[in-house]
């Protein structure tokens, strides 16, 4: 029996015991509805994610902005990943990042005056998401790699040339709202970029 074989054996299975099974930027599988998808006379019925996975990355001193900034992105309809949210106690943390950068949709830099200057965490999320951001396929039009990195600025900072000088960044100030629209709109974007799964 192949991977593949085994993999869908297991969710066969968890399928058949009533369980729904979710695949991570997928959607989730559930047992019933008769869809066609086999499973017998219940069959199962796929739900697409339709919710874009967006990777927050910020410095310490910025997690109550980042965490605004994650509940104004909730709201429009985005799965946010924060890290304080999302990690686990005895969960390997460089790994799991790792991870929710290269599954995301989005990749948010979040730049402050605190950001920019500080070496760390946010610096090493920053660099990977460039290196996963150049490792995703050139599209035509507005989702092409760079579309992956949208910066924005909590405060008045510079953004590293690297990125300005490729990237347009937004301001989530003086106009908060404004600012979450235009991030909102970009996220957005990213849909078009997105895998679909074939079933046949």
């Amino acid at each position: 029996m192949t991977t593949r074989e085994a993999v869908a054996d297991i969710v066969r299975r968890c399928l058949d015991a009533g369980q729904a099974v979710e695949i991570e930027g997928l959607g989730i599988f559930r047992a019933g509805a008769g869809s066609g998808l086999g499973g017998g006379d219940q069959g199962y019925k796929f739900e697409p994610q339709t919710r874009p996975d967006v990777f927050i990355a910020y410095a310490a001193e910025d997690r109550a902005v980042a965490r605004r900034l994650c509940e104004a992105l909730e709201a429009q309809g985005c799965s946010p990943w924060l890290d304080i949210d999302q990690l686990l106690p005895g969960q390997n943390w460089p790994r799991a990042i790792e991870r929710a950068i290269e599954v995301s949709d989005a990749f948010v830099a979040c730049f402050s005056p605190r950001s920019v200057l500080k070496p760390g965490q946010f610096q090493c999320e920053l660099r990977y998401a460039l290196d996963c951001a150049r490792k995703r396929p050139l599209l035509e039009g507005p989702a092409d790699a760079a579309g992956f990195v949208i910066p924005v600025r909590f405060d008045e900072c510079p953004v590293p040339r690297r990125i300005s000088d490729q990237v347009q960044y937004v301001d989530l100030f003086p106009d908060w709202d404004k600012g979450v629209r235009r991030v909102t709109r970009a996220i957005r974007e990213t849909l078009l970029r997105r895998p679909t799964l074939s079933l046949g």
